[in-house]
């Protein structure tokens, strides 16, 4: 009977709650493993230049490139020539005395931050974790999958797609055939970063409306109404990043519009869950 007792009492007393100062301290060393797991796999990148920049960064603008191929090949069964990612005339130049190193430890920490982006998802959804209902917590696992998953997806996505045509388009279009282009180290690197980043953030769209929904910002009836304009804001995008061309357009906004399409499906289980709630 005591030991019975006992054990009630363990259970009806409350977890104690933490003050400011120890959920500082809790945020504080989530930020620390975060920051061990990034620079950790950033001097991996950094040992394996060769590897990330012959291999992986400056490889979209050779001929060669896995896409640039399959591109090739697409053009020739369709009879499109612009399709074509040929050899292109795309010199790439350093002006900064400390630019090429600079740029080897600025690219070995963005390869760390990708690389340890689920971990630092996982450990993000650690520090929020013991705030979430019983509920929320089921979910939360998928949640530091999906989340990573998508990102990762939206990072190949941009690598083998988008990049690959905005580097073609912007690094071969002249003003003028009396205009050389002479890409710097900087400018190249830079495009390359900001759209692969850009695509890899926008792919996280389904998460967002997940959040957005349950809080009761959006609703999927405003998705909806909304839809034509998302249309129009992809296509104007795509129509800056890709080349001339029609079926390029069409190879970015199909998985990005497919990706708006998802997120309303989503925020309609999230929302009729969220009116059930209510009435309950």
């Amino acid at each position: 009977m005591t030991e019975v007792n006992s054990n009630k009492k363990k259970q009806k007393s409350p977890e104690k709650e933490m003050s400011f100062w120890e959920h500082l301290e809790e945020l504080r060393w989530h930020i620390v493993r975060s920051v061990i797991a990034i620079f950790i796999f950033a001097i991996i990148a950094f040992l394996n230049r060769k590897l990330i920049f012959d291999v992986v960064i400056l490889a979209p603008k050779d001929s060669n490139f896995i896409t640039n191929r399959i591109l090739c090949q697409i053009a020739d069964y369709l009879s499109i020539s612009g399709l074509c990612i040929g050899e292109m005339s795309l010199k790439i130049i350093n002006i900064s005395m400390s630019g090429q190193f600079m740029t080897h430890m600025y690219i070995s920490m963005i390869v760390g931050l990708v690389a340890a982006f689920p971990y630092v998802i996982y450990e993000i959804w650690s520090f929020i974790n013991p705030a979430l209902h019983s509920k929320e917590k089921k979910y939360s696992g998928g949640a530091v999958i999906s989340s990573s998953l998508l990102f990762m997806l939206g990072v190949l996505f941009s690598y083998f797609i988008i990049v690959p045509l905005t580097v073609n388009f912007f690094g071969t279009y002249q003003v003028s055939d009396a205009v050389e282009n002479s890409i710097s180290l900087d400018s190249y690197i830079s495009t390359v970063v900001s759209v692969t980043f850009a695509v890899g953030l926008v792919f996280e769209l389904p998460i967002f409306v997940y959040f957005l929904t349950k809080i009761g910002i959006i609703t999927p009836s405003f998705m909806k109404k909304n839809r034509k304009y998302m249309l129009v804001i992809l296509l104007i995008i795509a129509a800056i990043i890709t080349p001339p061309d029609v079926f390029s357009q069409i190879l970015v906004v199909i998985p990005l519009y497919g990706l708006y399409e998802l997120s309303i499906s989503l925020s309609k289980r999230v929302y009729k869950k969220r009116v059930i709630e209510m009435e309950d």
